[in-house]
């Protein structure tokens, strides 16, 4: 990793919402379309929010970024969803998205596969306006912190989800493993920390920007979850098709879904 760790400021001053959603989820030519990343997400988090059981008053999404997929099929287990996005051109974009402000990034092909798989085929626009109903807060966040939403002070919730955050916000696996229990300090015992990743990466580039990201394991990942006071239920790895082009965008060699369940508080080290 030639550059170094990316700290949050790079990001703070870089990064840009729209060109990100295009490199990495534009129809057909994004790189998590192309590898098959968002449809096995879509799909374990459909499965996790039905027959899967995981439900409550309210989810927390951490590091959403400018993305919404990752809510959809949260918005029908949960009453309340509130994301948490350390930069403000993302915070500002989800904005923009829940008073369906034109001109901004088409969730077409997520929003279809979602609704064929909850049996409600064609009613995008219906799923759109739940999901904007449900999302009711978009705040500031910065998971290194042991509250990660200070100042908001919040009860503790049913579930956080985060997906393609961790990898990028963390410089080593000691940081990485005080995040996930900054994260569990937001979680009710009994309740679920629901994690969307991507292994064997060390960069992503968007737009001419280049990121860091840290290289996790499926080997580190259940270590550090399982030492945090969680039960793993469901860990699913989807290996990643190689692709020359989409390789030097990101080069990661799969993707992995983990759904844990909190058992225990575990103080901080």
């Amino acid at each position: 990793m030639a550059s170094g760790f990316t700290g949050p400021q790079v990001y703070q001053q870089n990064f840009d919402p729209q060109v990100y959603l295009e490199t990495y989820y534009g129809a057909v030519t994004g790189v998590f379309i192309k590898d098959g990343y968002m449809d096995f997400i879509l799909k374990k988090l459909h499965k996790t929010f039905t027959t899967g059981g995981v439900r409550g008053e309210m989810m927390i999404d951490i590091g959403p970024g400018p993305a919404i997929y990752q809510e959809l099929s949260a918005c029908e287990a949960f009453k309340e969803i509130t994301a948490a996005d350390f930069t403000d051109r993302n915070r500002e974009y989800l904005e923009k998205w829940r008073k369906n402000e034109p001109g901004l990034f088409d969730w077409t092909p997520a929003l279809k596969l979602v609704c064929d798989l909850e049996g409600r085929s064609g009613k995008l626009a219906e799923k759109e306006e739940k999901l904007r109903k449900t999302l009711k807060k978009v705040v500031p966040c910065d998971v290194t912190k042991s509250n990660p939403l200070h100042p908001l002070l919040l009860p503790k919730v049913d579930c956080v989800l985060t997906v393609g955050c961790l990898e990028c916000a963390c410089k080593d696996e000691a940081a990485y493993g005080n995040v996930i229990k900054n994260l569990s300090s937001l979680i009710k015992v009994g309740g679920h920390l629901i994690i969307g990743s991507i292994l064997g990466s060390t960069i992503f580039r968007c737009g001419n920007m280049q990121f860091s990201l840290i290289n996790l394991s499926e080997a580190f990942l259940r270590k550090v979850i399982t030492d945090t006071g969680f039960v793993i239920e469901d860990l699913e790895v989807l290996p990643r098709e190689f692709d020359k082009p989409m390789f030097d965008i990101c080069n990661h060699t799969s993707g992995i879904f983990i759904l844990a369940r909190k058992v225990k508080d575990v103080g901080k080290a």
